[in-house]
């Protein structure tokens, strides 16, 4: 049985100035695959050369320029996403957004899986659990608001694509899409985009904001005190140094937090999801194994 090809793949653009962890994200991955791909976008500051500056020879970077005029539902993410996942060569390809890190504990367990799974063509893509940090990194939100589980390991024989950047779709014999089929990876993404200092966030959704025809908010991080919980366990070593000098460390629950509509809908949807046993978050794909 041959061993499969793994080929890491993401885009950044401005990742400094958003204050991406991206350098973590980018190392967690390394030891797992056998090559890196990275659609690096032209921006104003100098992400570019942080990436060249790690060294790896398994990176390989594609620079590319961002269509400014494409402001329809975050589609210019789906085209630099693609821009780099159509260049990988592996069996299978792996996207790890730069706000994503994996844990260097888990990475025996994701091989493992994929292993498992490479010679079942049913499986096409391999699920993770999340930690989605919010605030700090001593908090974890868990409402169905957040996506629980996410693929992110992908088979690259078959025809897909990323309608918006965060999930794919998958197009086989010229038919409708639909959603990948998985199983799970047994392992964690633990992400930090929404534990990042608060000048960062908002430069991000300043950005965000051009490319889905909406107006940026006034950033703070407020949150319905059910949709959250303490994180106990530990995080990856190699995102330890960003959390001290790069994230928000100090957050306090607001007990007089005013609840949004959406934040009533997913109270609500929590409530269900206890008495009924449910799991009410977004799917991006359909369990087979």
């Amino acid at each position: 049985m041959s061993t499969p090809s793994i080929s890491g793949f993401t885009f950044l653009r401005n990742g400094i100035k958003l204050g991406f962890p991206f350098e973590a994200s980018i190392g967690s991955l390394l030891p797992l695959v056998d090559e890196f791909v990275i659609a690096v976008g032209a921006g104003e500051d100098d992400t570019l050369n942080k990436i060249k500056s790690i060294g790896d020879p398994k990176i390989r970077i594609i620079e590319t320029v961002w269509n400014e005029r494409m402001a329809e539902r975050g589609f210019v993410y789906a085209q630099q996403k693609m821009i780099a996942q159509y260049s990988c060569i592996g069996d299978w390809a792996f996207y790890l957004e730069g706000d994503e890190v994996l844990h260097e504990a888990e990475l025996p367990a994701i091989r493992s899986s994929l292993e498992k799974h490479h010679n079942n063509p049913e499986v096409e893509a391999l699920v993770f659990d999340y930690h989605h940090f919010y605030g700090s990194s001593d908090w974890c939100a868990i409402s169905p608001a957040w996506y629980r589980r996410e693929c992110r390991l992908i088979r690259n024989t078959i025809r897909s694509y990323a309608p918006d950047g965060q999930f794919w779709v998958v197009m086989d014999k010229h038919r409708r899409g639909r959603m990948p089929k998985a199983a799970l990876a047994n392992a964690h993404i633990y992400h930090y985009g929404h534990v990042r200092k608060l000048d960062y966030m908002q430069a991000k959704m300043d950005q965000v904001s051009k490319y889905w025809l909406g107006t940026a908010p006034k950033m703070s991080y407020s949150i319905d005190p059910l949709a959250i919980r303490r994180f106990t366990g530990m995080h990856p070593q190699i995102v330890l140094d960003w959390l001290s000098s790069e994230a928000e460390t100090q957050f306090n629950l607001n007990p007089h937090h005013q609840l949004t509509k959406r934040e009533r809908r997913h109270r609500l949807a929590m409530k269900l999801e206890k008495w009924f046993g449910l799991e009410l978050s977004h799917k991006h794909y359909k369990l087979v194994a």
